[in-house]
């Protein structure tokens, strides 16, 4: 058997309105909660099973490889919902995506603070891409 990623445990101070969020901006289903775990399964079986916890809790970077289809569908979601976005981490480019790899990708910031990213190529899938640095403004983004 080949090694493969199955779930991970996203930590939150509401496991409720942090993984209904990620799952209505990736247009994905919340599961049935499985103990003290809410789940958020993508279409590649991996699933985010988010935990409620009282803890000072460290931000975390999750980034999903979407279709062109879907980003279309997550960016009007992040618009429509006023949730602020990004082109790169540290926010240099508010209100803008990246064509990175000749592709697109924004980043955005979940309710318990981590960091979530959509990208339609792999990083590195075209290092030559002219389009590599260059980010586009998204009217009516927060």
């Amino acid at each position: 058997m080949s090694v493969e990623f199955n779930h991970t445990i996203v930590l939150s101070r509401d496991r409720e309105k942090s993984a209904h969020f990620l799952a209505s901006i990736l247009g994905l289903e919340v599961g049935e909660p499985a103990g003290m775990f809410l789940p958020v399964t993508t279409a590649n079986g991996v699933t985010l099973d988010f935990a409620g916890v009282d803890i000072e809790i460290p931000a975390q970077h999750y980034a999903f490889l979407v279709s062109e289809d879907e980003f279309d569908g997550i960016l009007a979601r992040l618009v429509e919902s006023g949730t602020p976005i990004q082109a790169d981490p540290p926010g240099r480019h508010p209100r803008r995506i990246n064509r990175n790899d000749g592709g697109r990708g924004v980043y955005f910031t979940d309710p318990s603070g981590h960091g979530m990213e959509a990208i339609t190529r792999p990083y590195g899938s075209d290092p030559a891409s002219p389009l590599n640095g260059v980010t586009e403004d998204v009217p009516g983004a927060c």
